[in-house]
């Protein structure tokens, strides 16, 4: 039988959509709230990922250990993450435990919040900031970022600081939650083998007292001073830069166009940068990617090898980027429409990965595209179009920053 996409909206605001397969083996439910760093405070940077951490510590009639327990009795594979702009908590399961997976879920959403767990866990959260100060990547990748997008909230680090977060009370964690966790601000996204009217209903039983708030992504356009910088600290001994550059938001069509441009330069081992750097011994890592947002988007080029070869990495860089644009070819385009063809239609043969790919586009654009659209899109790319994006997003127009020993 086909693949059938239906959805359904509750009286409050809820969303639920669905991607159904008769004949897949398996169901996933994943619960996207429309909320993530961005959309913080600057007091509290860091409370939408301690909130996801929150969620795992029980309500007031399931405990930790039982939410555990119960994942475990169905062999899902659970789990949820939080970025810039979304927090999402999902489960893959056997058909037979969908009902008991979702229901989950739902409860979830409504955590007891508890001072004592919110005391113990402000140091798990604080442990893993330590955790990434020791990667020297993720270091210069933040403070990039930030420099980037100076006061504007994409620029807020998903972990938050140590003094946000250390300074962080339960009082501010529950208003963000009251206000961003609401049923209209919330999209459950369902596919595999599902019967999606019974779904509706157990979904509409567990979350019919949720509350909406009208809450609202603020979008306000970046600006950029195309700024560089140097960090030096004596606890690294490799050079590393990183380069990031506006790019196409979500919304906009170019960013087929845009990513596969990034793949060209820097997004596998037959890219331009790899024959550049890492095949003659200059870099010892060099890859450019492309990330959409809610309202822009960026490009990201990162190289690391010997501190005293980091100019002639970045004039290595700078001189593919210069010829990156005339020097694209049809087979160029053709070998990255079929990497990208590949990746999209073996993710659509699992559940798993269609209710993700559904639930994120929904969030990003309010409608759907399913994955025969979005191959058609793929392929429908041209030459032209990856010339005139380049042309259009500069990636000489650039913040630049390296770390390197002290």
């Amino acid at each position: 039988m086909p693949v059938t996409f239906q959805k359904h909206t509750l009286p409050n605001g809820l969303r639920i959509l669905g991607e159904i397969d008769p004949d897949a083996h398996s169901s996933a439910v994943g619960f996207f709230v429309d909320t993530g760093a961005r959309d913080e405070d600057p007091a509290i940077m860091g409370v939408s990922h301690y909130l996801e951490h929150m969620m795992f510590k029980g309500t007031e009639e399931i405990s930790a250990e039982e939410i555990n327990r119960r994942f475990d009795a169905m062999g899902a594979r659970n789990n949820a993450y939080t970025t810039s702009e979304s927090t999402c908590f999902h489960a893959q399961v056997l058909p037979e435990h969908f009902d008991d997976a979702t229901t989950l879920l739902a409860r979830m959403l409504r955590p007891a919040l508890r001072q004592s767990d919110f005391d113990l866990e402000k140091n798990v959260i604080l442990e893993e900031i330590a955790m990434y100060k020791d990667n020297p990547f993720w270091v210069l990748y933040e403070a990039t970022v930030e420099r980037h997008f100076g006061s504007h909230p994409l620029g807020h680090r998903v972990l938050g600081t140590d003094q946000t977060v250390a300074a962080m009370t339960s009082t501010q964690m529950n208003d963000y939650f009251t206000q961003r966790y609401s049923p209209d601000n919330t999209v459950v996204s369902i596919a595999g083998r599902v019967d999606f009217d019974e779904a509706c209903t157990l979904i509409d039983n567990e979350t019919s007292a949720w509350t909406p708030t009208g809450t609202q992504r603020t979008l306000v356009k970046p600006t950029h001073s195309g700024d560089a910088f140097t960090i030096k600290d004596e606890r690294v001994n490799r050079g590393y830069l990183i380069a990031v550059s506006d790019a196409p938001e979500f919304a906009d069509e170019r960013r087929y166009a845009a990513g596969m441009l990034m793949q060209v330069l820097g997004g596998s081992d037959n890219a331009r940068l790899h024959w550049a750097l890492i095949e003659t011994g200059i870099a010892e890592e060099a890859q450019s990617a492309y990330d959409p947002h809610h309202g822009v988007g960026d490009y990201f080029v990162y190289a690391s090898g010997e501190p005293d070869r980091l100019d002639t990495i970045l004039k290595t860089i700078d001189q593919e980027i210069e010829t990156l644009a005339d020097s694209i070819i049809e087979s160029d385009l053709e070998r990255i429409r079929a990497r990208m063809a590949t990746a999209a239609t073996l993710g659509g043969e699992r559940p798993n990965d269609r209710m993700q790919r559904v639930g994120r586009h929904w969030l990003a654009h309010n409608a759907y595209r399913s994955l025969e659209d979005e191959l058609d899109r793929i392929r429908s790319v041209r030459v032209k179009d990856l010339k005139e994006v380049a042309a259009a997003f500069p990636l000489g127009q650039r913040t630049l920053g390296q770390l390197v020993p002290a």
